[in-house]
């Protein structure tokens, strides 16, 4: 696991260039992002690239402190490292989570060649994930693409989505089985209303990962996996014979028509 230095270090020899092709910051802030590692300098650097690209930030150094300022400030997203002191990220976002009010959506920072931290951090609902050393300029990217997703600017025009006893409703995004609704996070929904839009085509990990994550250079698309996974689980789906979310092996997935 590389040490906090490590990525650090890494952090600062990529800031130089890309804060110098990135504007000043604006006037009005696009919204506020709590910064969360307990290693100052990976804090500064990502706090000075969030400012810059218009964030208000707040930080923190250990995971009792994060669940305060989260519950103070009630930031639009928060960037979350796995390993805090105090208790560890994923415990901060289960707190948020079962907090009260809107949810948050959460970024996780987790080292190198940790995937367990990253499959547990996706299954207690995180939004994304970056994997240290990291570049800053991409870690804003994606925080504009998960900030994008809360609240997509087409949503309140489109129609509902009917699929049998299946219905999304992207306007109010919700999704109900049989009358009753299902609770999905933000990225489990995006990812069922655009497979829902375009029944039976299939679509591979790489095209899910740029339409509905934003991310056409995302190289590890095992994210699309644990989400069609906890996806199905919620819709009661069998994977062997399913009703809605079918695997077309070798290729992707599709919504059966």
């Amino acid at each position: 696991m590389p040490s906090p230095s490590a990525s650090a270090t890494s952090t600062q020899k990529t800031s130089a260039s890309a804060v110098a092709r990135m504007g000043g910051v604006s006037d009005t802030p696009r919204g506020t992002v709590l910064v969360v590692d307990d290693e100052p300098t990976i804090v500064e650097v990502v706090a000075r690239y969030m400012e810059r690209a218009g964030y208000r930030t707040h930080s923190a150094s250990d995971g009792p402190e994060a669940v305060r300022l989260a519950g103070l400030h009630r930031p639009d997203l928060v960037v979350l490292d796995v390993m805090l002191p105090g208790f560890d990220g994923i415990e901060v976002m289960r707190q948020l989570h079962e907090g009260a009010g809107e949810r948050m959506p959460v970024i996780l920072l987790t080292a190198r060649g940790e995937e367990s931290d990253r499959l547990v951090g996706l299954r207690h609902g995180a939004d994304d994930y970056v994997v240290k050393p990291f570049s800053p300029a991409e870690l804003v990217a994606r925080v504009d693409a998960v900030l994008r997703r809360v609240s997509p600017p087409a949503a309140a025009e489109s129609e509902p989505l009917e699929h049998g006893s299946l219905r999304i409703d992207p306007a109010s995004r919700t999704v109900t089985l049989a009358g009753e609704e299902i609770s999905l996070t933000q990225r489990e929904f995006d990812l069922l209303a655009h497979l829902a839009a375009h029944p039976g085509r299939v679509f591979t990990r790489d095209q899910l990962m740029e339409t509905v994550w934003d991310y056409p250079f995302f190289t590890d698309t095992s994210t699309v996996t644990v989400h069609v996974r906890r996806l199905r689980a919620k819709l009661g789906d069998d994977p062997s014979e399913p009703r809605f979310i079918e695997t077309v092996w070798g290729v992707g997935y599709r919504l059966r028509p």
